[in-house]
């Protein structure tokens, strides 16, 4: 890769890594259902009325939106809020690439090689430890919802691997734009009109902030730059890249917020970044002929790697 577009790997990186402390510092402004709304509604509008009709099938669309949008983004939202630190569940979230590979295997047909296998039990590892330092440093549910938000991802994965999506900037959009409503309801619904309508009456620049922030920085320039990465190169020059992400996250927690790293969470992060490397960089099985995939990207890469090689 050329230096330039080495740097812009490390920062969308770095970008994604600090959105979890900017997630932090907004679930003080908002309830997380109607923060993940607002955050989705700000990178679908305008945005729709400028990338182009939609390049793949509504039925791809619609699903990646609501195992994305709706599921990974509420649960990691709502996890938060519950208590779960912001460095450790940019550590947790990274989980998401064991999950992609199990779904890739099953419905896929993507047999995991002994390296593949060798990283999933790794991370299994340090997400065992990950738990242990959680469990001293914060609640179990806040925990879980992050790990169940690391599974949903994994669904988005193997729905965007088998979209195949051609532009990943237009199909990120659209995503965007479908957990807007049902999170909207949900907000409502389980976090009630009144909360709602405070938050809302209370915005103020550092709210509008967190939204611009996480809808535009990490979601609209972070995709998109990614996508634009891996037009350029193959996947697998790329994918290591998120590997940075946890680094990030973890270092800016603990500059911006205070958030101490105990030598557990140093461990956890060793092994999951570790097994998240092997199990996302290790060759991949070709994919049966019969699941009409056969895009040669590695089933841990994140959301836009498996775009761009035909695909957050």
């Amino acid at each position: 890769m050329r230096p330039v577009h080495t740097a812009l790997a490390v920062l969308v990186a770095a970008v994604w890594g600090f959105n979890f402390v900017v997630i932090e510092i907004g679930l003080g402004h908002f309830p997380p259902l109607l923060l993940s709304a607002l955050r989705f509604l700000a990178a679908a509008v305008p945005a729709v009325f400028f990338v182009g009709r939609p390049k793949v099938a509504w039925k791809w669309i619609l699903g990646v939106g609501a195992a994305l949008g709706i599921a990974k983004f509420g649960l990691l939202f709502t996890g938060m809020a519950a208590g779960m630190p912001a460095g450790l569940s940019s550590l947790v979230l990274q989980i998401q690439a064991v999950f992609t590979a199990v779904l890739a295997a099953a419905v896929l047909r993507e047999r995991p090689g002994p390296v593949r296998l060798a990283g999933m039990g790794v991370a299994l590892v340090g997400i065992a430890v990950a738990a242990v330092d959680g469990g001293t440093a914060g609640p179990v549910l806040g925990f879980t919802l992050v790990v169940a938000a690391a599974a949903c991802w994994g669904v988005s994965n193997v729905l965007t691997r088998k979209a195949s999506p051609p532009d990943a900037l237009n199909f990120m959009v659209w995503v965007c734009a479908v957990p807007v409503v049902p999170l909207f309801g949900l907000s409502l619904l389980l976090e009630g009109p009144d909360r709602d309508a405070a938050a809302l009456r209370a915005l103020d620049w550092s709210g509008a902030a967190v939204i611009g922030y996480v809808a535009w920085v990490s979601t609209v320039f972070g995709f998109g730059a990614w996508g634009y990465l891996l037009r350029r190169y193959p996947a697998s020059s790329v994918a290591p890249f998120s590997l940075l992400v946890p680094v990030f996250g973890m270092s800016s927690a603990a500059l911006v917020l205070g958030e101490g790293v105990s030598g557990l969470r140093w461990l956890a992060a060793l092994l999951l970044v570790g097994g998240v490397a092997l199990t996302s960089l290790a060759p991949a099985a070709r994919a049966s002929n019969r699941t009409g995939v056969g895009s040669g990207v590695s089933a841990g890469s994140p959301p836009g790697a498996a775009v761009a090689s035909p695909a957050p």
